[in-house]
């Protein structure tokens, strides 16, 4: 099985490393794609440049092989939608091998609202990083797509749904940049290599 985190990394950080890092072993896959958006459609546009956000992946996930940066959003023009990206992966992987893509519990919770979502259904599994004190509702419009464990991802290929609790780590894209913005220390809130890149270039000053 293969994990797709998709996102900005505007810029990449611990959180998104540790919660990916988590996941994947939870779930048995033996592989995450990190792919970074070049037009997200739901939120403003990235204050790093499309290069720059590729080269702090690639940094932040050196080292370790159950990561792999993909760049196929930022070689696509127009928006990044998530049935897009997830086609491109099929064609690439075919129609067999279980995808599971991550998304965070807001994101989860106005997935109805993306883009051909039910197509990305029929694409992929969701990994649903779980809230403290939310739970899963059998009622409602994923109740039946719900499950029981993780090995039940790897029996299908896509259509199903599973939320897990993983490390809480309060840190955000949005929160690094402001403190950089205000002259304040980011050190490990991104990793070492990132954290150099970040100052060499003097992003998000």
């Amino acid at each position: 099985m293969i994990g797709i985190m998709g996102g900005t990394f505007d810029p990449i950080h611990i959180g998104h490393l540790r919660t990916a890092l988590e996941i994947a072993e939870s779930c048995g896959m033996e592989q995450i794609r990190i792919i970074p958006g070049r037009v997200p459609p739901h939120r403003p546009q990235p204050k790093a440049s499309a290069e720059q956000r590729w080269e702090m992946v690639n940094l932040a996930i050196a080292g370790e092989p159950l990561f792999q940066a993909d760049r196929r959003e930022l070689e696509r023009l127009g928006n990044s939608y998530t049935v897009d990206t997830l086609s491109s992966l099929r064609d690439d992987l075919g129609s067999k091998i279980p995808l599971a893509f991550i998304l965070g519990m807001d994101a989860f919770l106005a997935f109805r609202s993306w883009h051909r979502w039910q197509d990305i259904m029929r694409l992929a599994h969701l990994v649903v990083m779980n809230r403290p004190g939310y739970v899963p509702d059998p009622n409602d419009w994923y109740g039946e797509l719900l499950a029981q464990t993780t090995c039940e991802l790897s029996t299908t290929a896509a259509g199903r749904v599973t939320f897990l609790s993983v490390t809480s780590l309060e840190i955000s894209a949005t929160n690094i940049r402001e403190a950089c913005k205000n002259n304040k220390s980011i050190r490990f809130l991104v990793p070492d290599e990132v954290y150099e890149y970040i100052q060499e270039h003097h992003l998000y000053n």
